[in-house]
Order: structure tokens, then C-alpha cells, then sequence
């Protein structure tokens, strides 16, 4: 166990100790109790300031594709992406020490409610500039001290935690990720008891989609937990401050090697794949759908074709996201057209079944 390292507020070359921890895990996991009881910790043991960032307080309603609400999953994907441009505002204005302007180009819904965020946890204070112009300062707990970020969020896909690394790598901070693991039945269990519960199908849906992080396949995940959601030993609490004090004190390089390139080219690619993959097999669905209606299958047998043929679709992604063969037989390369192939060959033998039925 490593000692901790002073409570300076500025590393040995001037610039200030600033930290961002991924905190992710299925919905109901216990995440934001978590964090809450993190930062009251950290505060009183090592006389840091921290923020808790819950992504449910500061960003509207929005679920993961296919849970068949609003805002829709570009809105969604825009709303995380303008998140993390308010948070580099105020981490520039850390490190500057400037004081910290709206943006022009903002929802002023997340923009507020991100503002007050930071002022409830006292790093942020509201004032009016003389030209009129609101303005917010840095609080003094923001620049006396070390200041860790904690983002409360599900952030199942580790592209998503990617792009906050990718800030930490800008602005050299310290990075690190908590993931908070918990069976999803007691997941579900405690999403029954809340106020306003989500439907049982998100949870599933994402503990089907969720990636945990992994650092032997990703080297910019090497600072990274899995903690059961249930621990709350001293060891337990002993291994998280040890990471984010491991994370504070070793902040990440902006320059990194061939390596570090060849993970975020080969991210973006396995995205974009996902992506693509997944608008088409939805389309060939519609497609298949279509000629079974107009081949006059009966409204029941309708509903159990769709049924099957989503959940195909779900598995081959899944395949796909994970480099499994279940569905898709191909060895080294992965391209649309051969994932678009092992959908279809998989496609026909389920419709056949429905379609002979008519004759």
C-alpha cells in the first residue's frame, strides 16, 4: 500500500492536481451512494475536494438505444458529448485560474444545471461582471487543494469512458475507472423501488451491452477497478484510494506512443462497425417484416418473428462487440459485409419456419 503524497494542491512543476474518475456500472448498481460516500471520505481523510458529476442530475431523460424513449440516440449522444465540453471549461479555468464564461453555443438546461452541479459542492461561485455579463468564479476549495471529478454515470460502452480519458490526455490529469459490479436481479430489484424506476427491459438490455473495463486488451484502462457493489470493507476502501491516489499523483502524458494510436484507431473502427452494423440489420428487419405481412402471417406468429429476429440481431452485435464466433465465422477481419452475411444466412432459417407454415 502506498502512502499518500502530501496534500499539496500543485504538482513539483506548478501545474494543479486534478484527477477524473469514471464511475460506471448497470442502472440501481448503488453508484451514486457510492460516490456520494467516496467524496465525503476523501474529503475528510485526505483533505481533497471532490465533485460528484451524476449524468442523471445534468443531463436530460435519455436511455440506451432501443428502450424506445426520448430524447432519441443522436440527442442523447450530442447532450454527453456537450457535457464534457462545460466539464473542459471548468477544468481549463483550474488550471488557468480564469474565471469561467457560459459557452455561446450551448442548451442552457445542462449548461445550469452543470453550473450548479459544481456550486452545490462548492467549487463554483456566481457573479455579475462589470460589463454585465454573468460570469462564475472558481470557489476556493477548487484551487487550494487537490480536486478529483467523479462521473456517475452507466457509461457501458468503452468508447464512452474513452472520450473522458481522451480529456484527462489533453489537459495531462490524472484517470481512473470504478466499476461498480452488481448482479443485475438485484439491480432490478432496487430500479423497482425507486420513485421513478426504468423499465425492466433498459436494465436488461444494457447488462447485455455493458463492457467492463479491461486493461489487459486496453493499455489506457491499466488504472482501472472492479469492485463488487456490496464491499464496503476497509480493504475495499483502502484499494479505491490507493487507485485515485496512484491516478492523482502519475497524471497522464499528452504525448503517447504507436501503441496508445493503434487502441484509439482500432476504438473508433470496432464504433463505427457497431454502428453501421446495427442500422442495417434493423433495416433488413423492417425489410423481412414487410414481406412476411404481405405473405398475410397471422398477427401472432408476426410478433414471435420480430421477437426472434431482435434478438438475433442483438446477439450477433454482441458477437461482433466481444469477438465471439457464435454467429459470425470469419477469422481475423471484421467488415460489414461479413457480418450483413452471417445476419442473413441466420435470418433465413428462422423466416423459412413462419413462411412454411403458410403452405
Amino acid at each position: 500500500m502506498r502512502t499518500a503524497a502530501g496534500y499539496g494542491a500543485t504538482h513539483s512543476d506548478g501545474r494543479p492536481k486534478l484527477g477524473l474518475c469514471v464511475l460506471c456500472g448497470l442502472p440501481a448498481a448503488g453508484k451514486s451512494t457510492f460516490a456520494r460516500a467516496l467524496a465525503l471520505r476523501l474529503q475528510r481523510e485526505r483533505g481533497w475536494a471532490v465533485a460528484v458529476v451524476s449524468y442523471d442530475d445534468v443531463l436530460p431523460l435519455a436511455l440506451p438505444d432501443g428502450a424506445g424513449t426520448q430524447p432519441r440516440p443522436s440527442q442523447w449522444k450530442m447532450f454527453r458529448q456537450e457535457l464534457l465540453k462545460h466539464l473542459e471549461c471548468f477544468l481549463v479555468a483550474v488550471i488557468t485560474g480564469a474565471q469561467m464564461s457560459a459557452p455561446s453555443n450551448r442548451t442552457e438546461a445542462v449548461w445550469e444545471d452543470f453550473i450548479t452541479c459544481l456550486k452545490r459542492q462548492d467549487l463554483m461561485i456566481f457573479s455579475e461582471a462589470l460589463e454585465a455579463q454573468p460570469c462564475h468564479l472558481l470557489a476556493k476549495p477548487a484551487v487550494s487543494r487537490p480536486l478529483f471529478l467523479v462521473l456517475d454515470d452507466n457509461f457501458y460502452y468503452q468508447s464512452m469512458r474513452y472520450e473522458v480519458y481522451q480529456l484527462a490526455r489533453k489537459y495531462s490529469l490524472g484517470f481512473c475507472q470504478i466499476f461498480l459490479d452488481c448482479p443485475m436481479e438485484t439491480c432490478l430489484k432496487k430500479n423497482r423501488e425507486r420513485p421513478q424506476p426504468l423499465p425492466d427491459e433498459t436494465i436488461q438490455l444494457m447488462e447485455r451491452k455493458i463492457e467492463k473495463p479491461n486493461p489487459e486488451k486496453n493499455a489506457w484502462e491499466h488504472n482501472s477497478l472492479v469492485i463488487q457493489s456490496s464491499a464496503c470493507s476497509s480493504e475495499a476502501s483502502l484499494e479505491v484510494t490507493d487507485l485515485l491516489l496512484t491516478a492523482l499523483e502519475n497524471p497522464i502524458k499528452c504525448v503517447e506512443d504507436n501503441t496508445e494510436q493503434k487502441e484509439t484507431d482500432r476504438i473508433i473502427c470496432s464504433t463505427n462497425i457497431l454502428h453501421k452494423a446495427d442500422e442495417t440489420l434493423r433495416r433488413i428487419i423492417s425489410q423481412t417484416m414487410r414481406e412476411a405481412k404481405d405473405e398475410q402471417i397471422p398477427p401472432t406468429n408476426l410478433k414471435r418473428l420480430a421477437e426472434e429476429l431482435n434478438k438475433l440481431k442483438a446477439d450477433v452485435l454482441e458477437d461482433l462487440r466481444q469477438g465471439d464466433r457464435k454467429y459470425l465465422c470469419f477469422q481475423q477481419t471484421t467488415d460489414l459485409p461479413d457480418v450483413i452475411s452471417s445476419f442473413c444466412k441466420e435470418r433465413d432459417t428462422i423466416v423459412q419456419k413462419y413462411f412454411s407454415k403458410q403452405h
